[in-house]
């Protein structure tokens, strides 16, 4: 057992061993697929279409076909993650609801008894539709967790750091988001647990989170020291949980952006010469990732601030290390990016988006001070850029809704984040519609599946390998994705994405880009609604 850290491992409500493959739900049955005790491998045909303008200025559309290998690792492996800042709400949450998952727990509330579950996670509580019945017709829908042979919740091992040294049942206490008898189910284990001591940058967190920064590193400015700490906390977690993988996660307070400068974080060298003297324009998050990267531990970026500088894209890339980010996407924006999607698919002008927010939790108040205000302002006034660059029919001439996004901290409704958004549009000849929404989002008990999901996703994108497709049997040799996991971009408001790559927040693509990259993977076609084989016959 790792210091300062708790096992959470269990076999309840389904989850997997990770000694044996998993059992599979389903198998696919065809010459392109083939499954070994190992792995799954299959061959896949990606369908896509190129476009060109000819010198007329019309568009030539042509069918393209790439064929690619796919192949799956089939052992679950014993996977830990570390959570940046696992003594504040969200990690507390995320903490209990494995524990009473883990431990199939029932507890009393004013309406009555409640259940442990895993309601919010897309991976755990959503299904996907696998096909349908040749002989009846009806479609067939499995969980979406059992597309491939991912990690079990319940199996996480949970660890991490916080600037506050305070034990796990305290902090839980402290966030004021679990029921009272949900957390004295709960208060044994997670009064064990006491998180590692963290880093802590004054200037990149407003200043009322000084009070709480009680289990510090030394030095409040990026150093080698601060790197090699951490690098040796993730070593001694996963060794003494005897782990398989480790994700990191940064459920910590929104920074401050940090100024992209030339010669100090714009490349890999720069960057890893501006930590080793100890420059101010690195932020914690960035320390983090450096160290992650260096133990080839996924790293995800949960707060909207731009951990990732170029300089830490490139050292990931260099170092084929895994990394996600930025903002978690659960209440308010998770309904504008569907809004917005639904609004603009439908041929609606949408002119002006006013979101304000007021929350009381401690996210809100370090997001008081404006500096940290303006990091997430960004993350959700961009939610909405691809989807209307894709509508040239509405908007022409680089023509954009008003959009205007306000937090307040309002200590009196603590978690309970109160969004109020309204839509406002032209419609048919002159006229106008406004949508106004009054949103009650529990803050941590949405994010909390999101964190989840983050990770068993992360972790199963590290057993997955590809190449273009060798009719001949050439030397082309399997590889990893892309380091930059644009496959997260469901979960997270500032989906970070390879350079060159389009950015897409629509939540209609990002799900059903995590789909089909499932379904790929065990030679599935995409999910297709045309239902051809009913309007047939």
């Amino acid at each position: 057992m790792a210091p300062h850290a708790e096992e959470v491992v269990g076999q309840a409500n389904g989850s997997t061993t990770s000694t044996a493959p998993a059992k599979d739900l389903f198998t696919v049955s065809s010459p392109n697929v083939e499954y070994t005790a190992h792995v799954i491998k299959s061959k896949y045909t990606y369908r896509t279409t190129d476009v060109t303008q000819n010198d007329a200025g019309k568009y030539v559309a042509i069918p393209k076909e790439t064929v690619y290998d796919f192949k799956v690792d089939r052992k679950i492996p014993k996977t830990g993650v570390m959570l940046v800042g696992w003594g504040g709400n969200n990690g507390t949450t995320v903490t209990a609801g494995i524990i009473a998952n883990k431990r199939n727990l029932v507890w009393e509330t004013k309406q009555g008894q409640r259940a442990a579950n895993y309601y919010g996670s897309v991976i755990m509580s959503s299904t996907t539709k696998l096909g349908v019945d040749s002989k009846s017709g009806k479609e067939i829908h499995i969980p979406f967790h059992d597309l491939l042979p991912m990690v079990h919740p319940n199996d996480l091992v949970v660890g991490g750091w916080d600037i506050s040294g305070m034990n796990l049942a305290d902090a839980m206490d402290r966030a004021k988001v679990l029921s009272p008898s949900l957390k004295m189910l709960v208060r044994k284990e997670m009064g064990a647990m006491k998180p590692l001591p963290s880093i802590y940058y004054p200037d990149f967190i407003a200043a009322n989170q000084e009070e709480r920064a009680d289990n510090l590193l030394p030095g409040s400015k990026a150093c080698m020291a601060h790197v090699e700490q951490i690098r040796k906390d993730i070593r001694d977690f996963k060794s003494a949980n005897s782990l398989d993988k480790v994700i990191v996660q940064w459920t910590a307070n929104t920074e401050r952006y940090a100024d992209i400068i030339e010669g100090v974080n714009d490349t890999a060298d720069n960057l890893m010469k501006s930590i080793e003297s100890g420059h101010e324009e690195v932020s914690p998050s960035t320390v983090f990732a450096v160290a992650s990267i260096l133990e080839n531990a996924p790293f995800i970026n949960g707060s909207p601030q731009n951990t990732f500088v170029p300089g830490a894209i490139e050292f990931a890339e260099k170092h084929n290390a895994f990394i996600g980010g930025d903002d978690f996407k659960s209440g308010q924006t998770k309904m504008k990016s569907a809004l917005v999607d639904f609004l603009i698919n439908a041929g609606i002008k949408l002119t002006s988006i006013a979101s304000y927010n007021h929350l009381g939790n401690n996210d809100g108040m370090n997001l008081s001070s404006q500096k940290q205000f303006r990091s997430k302002e960004i993350s959700k006034s961009n939610v909405v850029d691809d989807m209307v660059a894709a509508n040239n029919v509405l908007y022409k001439d680089g023509e954009h809704p008003d959009h205007c996004v306000v937090i307040k901290y309002m200590p009196a409704v603590g978690d309970d984040k109160r969004a109020l958004d309204e839509y406002y549009a032209e419609i048919f000849l002159d006229g106008h519609q406004t949508i106004s929404l009054f949103n009650v989002c529990e803050d941590s008990l949405l994010a909390s599946p999101l964190i989840i999901d983050l990770v068993l996703v992360a972790e199963i994108m590290t057993r997955v390998q590809w190449k273009a497709h060798s009719a001949d049997g050439g030397d082309a040799k399997y590889a990893g994705f892309h380091s930059v996991l644009s496959v997260l971009s469901y979960m997270l408001k500032a989906p970070l994405t390879p350079t060159g790559t389009p950015v897409v927040n629509a939540l209609g693509k990002q799900r059903a880009a995590l789909t089909n990259i499932f379904r790929a993977c065990v030679g599935l076609e995409p999910e297709n609604d045309m239902t051809l084989e009913h309007k047939l016959f």
